[in-house]
């Protein structure tokens, strides 16, 4: 297998889905002479032309609308977005157009289209620019939510994405661009709402997505060290979520921690521990605990920055309580 970073496996991504269908094509601020903002779409404009790399003025409702109406009529647009912050100008397009229209025509009109681009926080960008927006999208029927964690999962997932008949929020962590991982080469495709399993264990399920999972790891070799055999459970699609594999990871391990970036108010992890003691409630040996991002505005300064995020020591701490070893 080869070794990429995570930009260059979104790249491969959209460079063979564009060979392969010629609907496909990508839209958005600097993504053309410029190469993109974060360089995913490096090499694209040469290869395909300016016809199937559009360059747009600084619209974000603009040219998502433009994405949605092309999508109506037959093609498989791929709209990025310089950051989902900038996306916020987008939603009426995103919520009111992609995601309903195939109800509101009784099935007549599908929008096949994916809207991507980083999300979250990266370092010291201030509230305004750090924020992460998963649980919003997720909230809304007739949108898929994808977070992949690894290169690998970049590449698979936005293959699987662009090939959807449905409208894809597809966020990538802005702190992952540099990432580094093994990526299958050729025909590589990984399903939508399927969770993947990073880590096996046996005394406590890890639930995490995107940036988390670096996260979760990092704190599941802490707790190998401490003889507690953690199991890391990447959701990697919010919505259609992977019920089934969170309900049999918890039900092995009787105990769950649940770690993601974001808000804790009415965030994802709210859905997990809902799904999970809904149905499971009787294989719990302790109370589900969340490990989320600080209930605040991102800060700027570095240190308050970092203890507003979600790290591994905190995620130690959440296990050790689910253990009952605090």
């Amino acid at each position: 297998m080869a070794t990429l970073t995570y930009r260059d496996a979104l790249n491969h991504a959209l460079r063979e889905e564009m060979q392969r269908d010629p609907n496909v094509f990508l839209m958005g601020e600097e993504v053309g002479v410029y190469q993109g903002a974060y360089k995913v779409s490096r090499g694209l404009l040469d290869e395909f032309g300016p016809m199937r790399v559009v360059d747009t003025p600084i619209t974000e409702l603009g040219f998502a609308g433009v994405g949605v109406g092309a999508a109506m009529v037959g093609l498989r647009p791929v709209i990025e977005f310089m950051t989902w912050n900038f996306a916020l100008l987008a939603v009426d397009q995103l919520v009111n157009s992609a995601a309903k229209m195939r109800y509101m025509s009784n099935g007549q009109v599908g929008v096949p289209a994916v809207f991507r681009g980083p999300g979250g926080s990266a370092l010291q960008l201030a509230s305004q620019h750090s924020q992460a927006f998963e649980s919003w999208y997720a909230h809304i029927p007739g949108l898929k939510v994808v977070m992949p964690a690894t290169p690998a999962d970049a590449k698979g997932l936005l293959k699987s994405a662009i090939r959807d008949d449905n409208p894809v929020i597809f966020i990538e962590g802005e702190m992952l661009y540099n990432i580094k991982g093994e990526v299958p080469e050729g025909e590589h495709v990984v399903p939508l709402g399927r969770a993947d399993i990073k880590r096996q264990g046996s005394d406590v399920t890890i639930i995490c997505h995107s940036k988390s999972v670096g996260v979760s790891l990092k704190a599941a070799e802490q707790l190998a060290n401490e003889d507690v055999d953690a199991e890391v459970l990447d959701l990697r699609t919010i919505r259609p979520m992977d019920t089934e594999a969170v309900l049999n990871s918890v039900a092995k391990t009787h105990r769950c921690v649940v770690v993601e970036e974001g808000w804790p108010f009415a965030g994802v992890g709210a859905q997990v521990v809902d799904t999970i003691q809904r149905e499971v409630f009787d294989e719990l040996d302790a109370p589900v605990l969340r490990v989320t991002g600080a209930d605040v505005p991102m800060p700027y300064n570095k240190q308050l920055e970092k203890a507003a995020k979600s790290d591994p020591a905190k995620v130690v701490s959440a296990v050790n309580q689910v253990l009952y070893r605090d």
